[in-house]
């Protein structure tokens, strides 16, 4: 499949997980790919990934919780490429700890990379995308569809960013533009793989947060982005795809 030939895909948190994946699946399928990331490590393996399907790679390393930086970046998108087709908000952390312990410099945190970067981003490629009746591709979490122990500030943006995917579908479906979510669960992901539970959880409650079937990794994510981010997609705005497994929540 071609379904991204000659278009732009600026895609966030593309250094690691469901981001690279998707960076990756998209460049396989002839997008012109513009990877962020702070992870500049990262990046670098991305680029090589991107690199072995032939596609044309920009590297844009960017914190997207600095309004100047997310500005210049856009910027520096449309200067190179002149257009921006897709934008998938792909980057966030992630905390876990009791929600009665989350501090106020934890919850910044989360939210300032999670829900006002994803803003940040969102703002500053409208314009653009609105030129080419492009779409938008959200990273919810199946956090924000059921109750998530220990995850508080995750699962807050999580849910903000779905309010955001409504709300952006609505206000400017007749403009042409589309914007979706995703909302994976039981993925295999480097940050994922990096949380740590509080010592005295009761580990029952995940039962109704695991996959029925098996953990996956991000390319099934990924996979699921395209469909949206294609004119596969047309007919589809204002929507959650759970990309989860089958969980219990």
């Amino acid at each position: 499949m071609h379904r991204f030939e000659g278009r732009v895909a600026l895609i966030t948190g593309a250094a690691s997980g469901i981001g690279q994946a998707t960076a990756v699946r998209l460049a396989s399928e002839g997008a012109t790919i513009a990877a962020l990331d702070r992870d500049e490590t990262g990046l670098a393996t991305t680029a090589e990934l991107v690199a072995a399907t032939g596609a044309t790679l920009q590297l844009v390393a960017c914190d997207i919780g600095d309004e100047q930086a997310v500005g210049r970046a856009v910027a520096n998108v449309v200067d190179a490429h002149q257009r921006i087709d897709t934008l998938i908000n792909l980057a966030g952390i992630l905390r876990s700890c009791h929600s009665h312990e989350v501090t106020l410099e934890e919850w910044n945190e989360v939210i300032t990379v999670n829900l006002t970067g994803t803003f940040l981003m969102t703002r500053e490629a409208l314009p653009h995308l609105l030129e080419r009746r492009g779409n938008i591709v959200m990273a919810a979490s199946t956090s924000a569809l059921a109750g998530h122990p220990w995850m508080l500030p995750y699962a807050a943006s999580k849910g903000a960013i779905l309010a955001m995917t409504h709300t952006l579908a609505v206000e400017y479906a007749r403009r042409g533009l589309r914007v979706n979510a995703v909302a994976p669960g039981g993925i295999t992901t480097p940050m994922a793989a990096n949380v740590r539970l509080p010592e005295d959880a009761d580990f029952s409650l995940l039962d109704r947060i695991s996959p029925v079937d098996e953990f996956r990794g991000p390319e099934t994510v990924a996979a699921t982005i395209a469909f949206l981010a294609s004119d596969d997609a047309a007919h589809v705005n204002g929507e959650v795809v759970r990309v989860d497994g089958a969980t219990l929540a």
